[in-house]
């Protein structure tokens, strides 16, 4: 891909939302050049949290009905443990991530946002990372998991908690100037 400006999808659900997990990749695609934007289930703000406190809310760009995969060079998925759990119940976000794995762009994901891959039965025979409690179910939607802070598997991007924001940020940064 050029290193001309390209629009990065952060796809989130309404709350729930690892605050740190959404700002900080974000900062880091605007810092490279790049546009941001926030997709998410249904249209307004959505709250994020830290940790388990309410933390800040942020206007929706596009609704993730509306948004189509063409029109982005990367997808961003913010952890957060309830922010993943809905998506994974929502048939749009599913079909837009499976969507867009399968496209063979940059796929971005940290910490508890796995689940929504697994969901999106796109996880056979690929390795990443996550938050450790979710390793078992990674395991049983076909993948290989391991305890690392970055893991890129071809055109996927997953990195453990917010301590690997640095190294989850740089190959997402990476891979959109590739």
């Amino acid at each position: 891909m050029s290193s001309s400006s390209q629009k990065v999808a952060f796809l989130v659900a309404t709350e729930g939302i690892e605050q740190v997990e959404l700002t900080e990749p974000w900062k880091a695609v605007e810092q490279a050049g790049h546009t941001p934007v926030l997709v998410a289930t249904e249209p307004g703000r959505v709250q994020a949290f830290n940790h388990l406190d309410k933390a800040d809310t942020f206007e929706v760009d596009v609704t993730v009905a509306e948004a189509e995969v063409g029109d982005y060079a990367a997808l961003v998925l913010p952890g957060g443990v309830a922010n993943p759990d809905a998506l994974r119940t929502d048939a749009d976000a599913v079909s837009f991530v499976r969507t867009f794995v399968e496209s063979g762009k940059p796929v971005a994901a940290i910490c508890h946002a796995p689940w929504t891959l697994a969901e999106a039965g796109v996880l056979q025979g690929r390795h990443l990372t996550s938050w450790p409690s979710l390793q078992t179910d990674l395991r049983n939607a076909g993948a290989t998991w391991s305890d690392e802070e970055l893991v890129v598997d071809d055109n996927l991007i997953t990195s453990r908690n917010p301590d690997d924001l640095p190294v989850f940020s740089k190959a997402l940064v990476d891979a959109l100037n590739g």
